[in-house]
């Protein structure tokens, strides 16, 4: 890993990916995200201040644990320009992000000890399918595997339904003539 000297108090993209093990791609990618920012020399080169390195970091570890880029994003707004995130920092925005790991967690624990169910079937189309329907969500609307309806499918059957509805009262109550 190259050494900067400490009288650089900028670095190229180059020398931020060798540092960060970033890839340039991942670099320029955070950047347009605003996740890390630069300044353009006369020449239109990228130079980040070395407190990129730590904001790099910051991201790529968020992201290990499953955080989104986006939420990274807010988080980092939080801060004052182009601070470095500093232990404390990440303590607390960790901590915010605890329960939503935790409920991930326990949704993937769920997926894994269904998942030999599933294989067993190979269907995806059964009334209760844990992977496609899981928790039996929509047990009460619909079954099998396709449960995502367009939001106009849903509106025509929806409508269906109201009209089989509205069928059987009318036969219900020409039968109590």
């Amino acid at each position: 890993m190259p050494q900067i000297p400490q009288a650089i108090h900028e670095l190229t993209v180059g020398q931020l990916s060798a540092r960060s093990g970033a890839a340039v791609s991942a670099l320029h990618f955070y950047e347009s995200k605003g996740l890390i920012s630069s300044r353009r020399t006369s020449g239109n080169q990228r130079r980040y201040s070395r407190d990129a390195l730590r904001r790099v970091a910051f991201v790529r570890a968020a992201q290990r644990v499953g955080i989104p880029l986006a939420t990274i994003r807010e988080a980092l707004a939080e801060l004052p320009e182009e601070r470095t995130p500093t232990h404390e920092d990440w303590a607390r925005l960790s901590e915010s992000w605890r329960s939503e790991l935790d409920e991930r967690i326990k949704q993937l624990n769920r997926l894994r000890d269904h998942l030999t169910d599933c294989i067993g079937c190979g269907c995806l189309s059964l009334d209760g399918c844990v992977l496609s329907n899981p928790d039996d969500v929509f047990g009460e609307r619909l079954s099998g595997s396709r449960l995502m309806v367009a939001r106009g499918s849903a509106r025509r059957a929806a409508r269906k339904k109201e009209q089989e509805q509205e069928q059987e009262r009318a036969e219900a109550a020409g039968d109590c003539r």
